[in-house]
């Protein structure tokens, strides 16, 4: 369990890095846009590219920062069960929820969107708008940010496998062990 507990800090350590650039790219995007809202308004020039950008980071943010929302354990929850049930019974839901949703559908989802993301590359595909941006590094952020999804899955079942066992003790807001 020792090393499943490494592999879980590992891909924390990837998705808190994921979560920082993401937040970084909030900064970008805005800025971009805000630049781009100028020029337009001011110079009376636009373009297609700078919007294209603006999508570009948009969809990074929330692709990459996905991971770390789940290691946050800031994803939308009901809590009219979870709320008023057990330590125990919230380390089962999780454990399920996990295995029956997440992770099945972000495999599945993995696989698609990298068919996509590859014949986009092979391709060479492009905005159809003029002056538009090469599309396939937009659409390697969707496998990217799925499969970071799937680990960071794989990393919140392992520790709230672990927690149930009794081998570590989840913080209360985060899913990580207590130091």
């Amino acid at each position: 369990m020792q090393l499943l507990l490494g592999f879980s800090r590992s891909v924390d350590g990837v998705s808190r890095w994921l979560g920082r650039l993401s937040s970084v790219l909030v900064l970008v995007t805005v800025l971009v846009s805000a630049g781009n809202a100028g020029v337009r308004y001011l110079f009376h020039y636009s373009s297609n590219g700078l919007l294209e950008f603006q999508w570009y980071f948009f969809g990074a943010m929330v692709m990459l920062g996905a991971s770390w929302t789940l290691a946050c354990n800031g994803h939308v929850r009901v809590d009219v069960i979870y709320g008023t049930v057990s330590d125990r019974a919230r380390l089962l839901i999780d454990i399920t929820g996990l295995t029956v949703f997440l992770l099945p559908v972000t495999v599945f989802l993995t696989i698609i969107c990298w068919r996509y993301f590859l014949v986009s590359w092979q391709s060479q595909e492009h905005s159809l708008n003029a002056g538009g941006l090469v599309l396939w590094p937009a659409k390697l952020l969707l496998p990217l940010g799925f499969f970071m999804l799937v680990l960071q899955g794989l990393s919140e079942l392992i520790k709230r496998v672990a927690a149930l066992r009794g081998l570590i003790v989840l913080d209360s807001k985060y899913a990580k062990p207590l130091q």
